[in-house]
């Protein structure tokens, strides 16, 4: 398939690329190498790198197409660093070919046949881009509320089956794909969902939840406490005025704790903007920020006799339900400027 654009001639001098490799892969850069036969290397001026999202096989073939999706970059040693010359999404399937390119005198090129087409797959945000969203939720988190239970809304089946077929223990699950794309904890980290929020005048849970009209509520210290560590995991919103923290609290040494560490911002338990822990005359006192929702992620089982399920008096509000919630990736108070 060579070459249809005008203004572009065919020769079959230049060497083809092959053995195509793609390495150092962030969630918005990656760096490109290929062998090339010697022949007419010296005449290379440039390279023609042809980037496209892979097609899903539900999208709609007509619609229109990313434009730019062609690069063309000076002839450099490689392997060649890509960044910044597209907006790369992170964790997002991508498809790369190249040609090699002559520029003429009359700034016209000669070029090379394409490459074979690859496949690879961007990376999640790193601890870097986390900080950077952890710092942009810092701004807006508000004063600190008092808070003094956990709690975990859902149907009155769903504490019948942990009771019949876990010995009574919630377990952990894998975190859905809401919050942000690029997130290193969706569809990855094990954990159990609570909630911590108060509301203002009463200091209590509110009475409505999204989440199912039984709740299990359980003492802050049984959860959080200087043997578990915290985490700041993601910042998001879902085309609302409120925003959303997902912090997870894991069990030092356990695997959540382990998973986390490398791949998360450790925050300090006694000082942060969002969920803290102090002791206050032998007493342990918690306090959660005001501004945000917190989504608590609690990574080992927990008993249910450690708490109480009882039915709430309030609604179910199934419009604020996370659950696979997409971010709104055009809100500024909440994405960070590498793909999103």
């Amino acid at each position: 398939n060579k070459s249809q654009d005008s203004g572009i001639a065919e020769m079959e001098e230049l060497p083809v690329p092959h053995n195509i490799k793609i390495s150092n892969i962030t969630c918005d850069s990656f760096k490109i190498s290929w062998d090339m036969d010697s022949k007419s290397k010296d005449r290379i001026t440039h390279y023609f790198i042809d980037l496209n999202k892979k097609e899903n096989k539900n999208s709609n073939k007509f619609k229109h197409k990313d434009v730019p999706t062609k690069l063309v970059a000076k002839a450099v040693p490689l392997p060649m660093t890509v960044r910044g010359h597209w907006f790369l999404s992170p964790r997002t399937e991508y498809t790369v070919a190249v040609q090699t390119a002559s520029k003429q005198v009359d700034g016209d090129y000669v070029v090379s046949e394409w490459s074979e087409i690859i496949e690879f797959c961007t990376a999640d945000y790193s601890k870097v881009h986390l900080t950077q969203l952890l710092e942009k939720a810092e701004v807006i988190a508000g004063r600190m509320l008092k808070l003094s239970v956990f709690y975990r809304n859902q149907h009155k089946e769903y504490f019948d089956y942990t009771r019949e077929h876990h010995g009574n223990a919630l377990q952990p699950s894998v975190k859905d794909n809401s919050g942000s794309h690029g997130s290193p904890i969706s569809g990855k980290l094990e954990g159990i969902f609570f909630s911590c929020n108060t509301e203002f005048n009463t200091g209590k849970p509110p009475q409505d939840s999204p989440y199912g009209r039984y709740r299990f509520e359980i003492a802050a210290e049984k959860l959080f406490n200087p043997n578990t560590n915290l985490y700041f995991g993601d910042f998001y919103c879902m085309y609302t005025a409120y925003h959303y923290v997902i912090l997870v609290i894991a069990p030092v040494g356990s695997p959540g704790d382990e998973f986390c560490k490398q791949r998360l911002p450790q925050l300090n338990i006694k000082d942060n903007k969002f969920l803290t822990c102090d002791e206050e005359d032998g007493v342990m006192v918690y306090h959660h920020a005001q501004d945000v929702i917190l989504e608590v992620i609690y990574t080992d089982p927990v008993d249910l006799s450690l708490g109480t399920v009882a039915e709430i008096t309030g609604h179910q509000l199934m419009s604020l339900s996370t659950a696979n919630a997409k971010k709104d990736p055009s809100c500024k108070t909440c994405n960070i400027s590498v793909g999103r």
